[in-house]
């Protein structure tokens, strides 16, 4: 089917006089071999924007959760009510509910275990699980990178093989007959490059992203493990108006 569709373009361009030589005759007379590696790459760029624009997205939400978190979440007079204010799949709601939930686990322990190893332990678990969830996708970016440069170039030496059979087999050797067909096969190198190059772009700009998110979440589990651990007596300095006038509030008050 795809091999009649280049076909009747490379016909119709023929007739239109323009280039013979481009990406549809490349594909067309590449065979299977040209059209199955730009297949390839192409399913490769369609994954990597998918992966960057949904990547893009979670990020920007969990930048804008920490926005809330920095402008009202301390000013609360208990974490219960502080959580109430953040969205309900918020990942610092998240956390905030694991600490909860591990300070009331603590209680029921049998064996002496230190407090603040036993929350540290599960918020440190809680927003790993936050960090892996950011993490996902990533790894296909980087193999795209590292990949699609080297598929182009497979489409590019079978290329460059048929075009030369075909010329020895037609006898000519003129400057014509074999720079057309050889260009013609470097299409895959440069489609390779041009579905690598965004996809390092986008691994290296999202990972940059992660750092940052990664760096807040640390802080704001600091803060949340002081405040756990001091039930109340110790939390981030508040700026502006609205702060609680006692800080001692119990943590699960």
């Amino acid at each position: 089917m795809l091999t009649t569709i280049l076909a009747a373009g490379a016909d119709a361009a023929h007739k239109a006089g323009e280039n013979p030589y481009g990406l549809l005759p490349a594909l067309r007379e590449g065979g299977i071999i040209a059209q199955s590696t730009f297949g390839i790459m192409v399913t490769m760029l369609f994954f990597s924007l998918y992966i960057l624009f949904t990547k893009l997205f979670e990020q920007q939400k969990i930048l804008n959760q920490g926005k809330r978190v920095r402008a009202s979440f301390w000013n609360s007079n208990s974490l219960r009510e502080g959580a109430a204010k953040l969205e309900k799949n918020s990942a610092y709601r998240q956390l905030v509910e694991d600490g909860l939930a591990a300070q009331e686990q603590h209680a029921k322990l049998t064996d002496p275990v230190e407090a603040h190893d036993w929350m540290h332990g599960s918020l440190a678990r809680s927003e790993e699980i936050i960090k892996n969830a950011l993490r996902g996708g990533l790894s296909f970016l980087a193999t795209v990178g590292s990949t699609a440069p080297f598929i182009g170039l497979f489409g590019t030496v079978i290329g460059i093989i048929r075009a030369l059979i075909k010329i020895g087999s037609a006898g000519q050797a003129s400057i014509d007959a074999v720079a057309g067909p050889v260009g013609e096969a470097l299409i895959m190198t440069a489609v390779g490059l041009a579905v690598a190059v965004p996809a390092v772009l986008a691994y290296n700009w999202l990972q940059a992203r992660n750092k940052k998110i990664s760096d807040e979440l640390d802080a704001f589990t600091n803060d949340l493990l002081g405040y756990l651990a001091s039930n109340g007596a110790v939390r981030p300095a508040v700026k502006g108006k609205g702060a609680p006038k006692a800080a001692a509030t119990t943590a699960g008050a």
